[in-house]
């Protein structure tokens, strides 16, 4: 992992309200630096650049409460020592 100017530690965080077309937008830039195997996050408070390779661990959490909905997505990686689950994921 390369990090520049990292935030917290090692720690990369950032909090904001943004509508449906900006996150779309975040989220197809993400894919992109996943695809290119170099990601680069930043705000004003600093920046972070991971350098994913190998496999990448998925984790999906969903919940909806009343008037709270919640979507986590997580990924990470470490080597290829770990082989992934077999189970298949869809997305709709």
């Amino acid at each position: 992992m390369k990090q520049n100017n990292v935030k917290q530690n090692g720690r990369f965080r950032h909090e904001s309200l943004q509508d449906q077309d900006t996150i779309k937008d975040l989220l197809k830039s993400i894919t992109a630096g996943i695809g290119q195997g170099k990601i680069t996050l930043s705000d004003g408070d600093g920046s972070m650049t991971l350098e994913p390779a190998g496999l990448l661990r998925l984790k999906i959490n969903a919940s909806a409460d009343d008037d709270l909905n919640k979507l986590d997505i997580r990924i990470s990686w470490q080597g290829e020592t770990e082989k992934p689950g077999k189970k298949t994921l869809k997305i709709k």
